[in-house]
């Protein structure tokens, strides 16, 4: 979906570019325009908050640092996290951890995010939580492809649901955004 293998059968779309025929070249553009939470976070365990942030902003070829740390504090801020710019990864809690993994998958305005079990190792409490800034998320335009286990989640919050099974995947239900 983003690029890192080719597609073999079938066609599809993604953001723009058609995956069938993106060339090498092509795929940071792509990456560009999707954003990733993944499930084991993959935090900068020696820079804080904010060098985090700013560290995926310099790699995608943000040049200006006032124009960084604005886009920082726009997504910190989105994520609840505006005044925990100063701590390193360590000093956060899990939730707080997961919802840093948010807010830098949100630094480039993604049109698409991908979900690796964003709850994934989070309590029911806070996964309820992320759930609900995801939902706010989806509501502003960005669309959402989520991996979960968790069938509490996918019954509590609903959507368009797939199952992957073995090289098909169907969809189960579509009970679009739950406001």
């Amino acid at each position: 979906m983003y690029g890192e293998l080719p597609l073999l059968v079938g066609s599809a779309s993604v953001a723009g570019f058609t995956l069938q025929t993106i060339q090498a070249a092509e795929v940071p553009f792509l990456r560009r325009k999707l954003g990733i939470i993944f499930q084991d976070f993959q935090l900068l365990t020696d820079r804080n908050v904010l060098e985090n942030l700013l560290f995926v902003l310099q790699a995608t070829g943000w040049k200006k640092k006032e124009a960084m740390v604005d886009r920082c504090k726009i997504v910190l801020e989105k994520v609840g996290l505006q005044t925990k710019d100063f701590k390193i990864p360590a000093e956060l809690s899990g939730g707080e951890q997961q919802r840093l993994v948010i807010a830098r998958a949100l630094l480039n305005d993604p049109k698409v995010l991908l979900a690796d079990e964003p709850t994934g190792n989070l309590d029911p409490a806070l996964s309820d939580e992320i759930m609900v800034l995801l939902r706010e998320i989806a509501r502003e335009g960005t669309a959402i492809l989520m991996a979960t286990h968790d069938y509490r989640l996918i019954q509590k919050f609903g959507g368009s649901i797939y199952k992957l099974q073995g090289n098909t995947l169907q969809l189960v239900k579509d009970t679009g955004i739950i406001a």
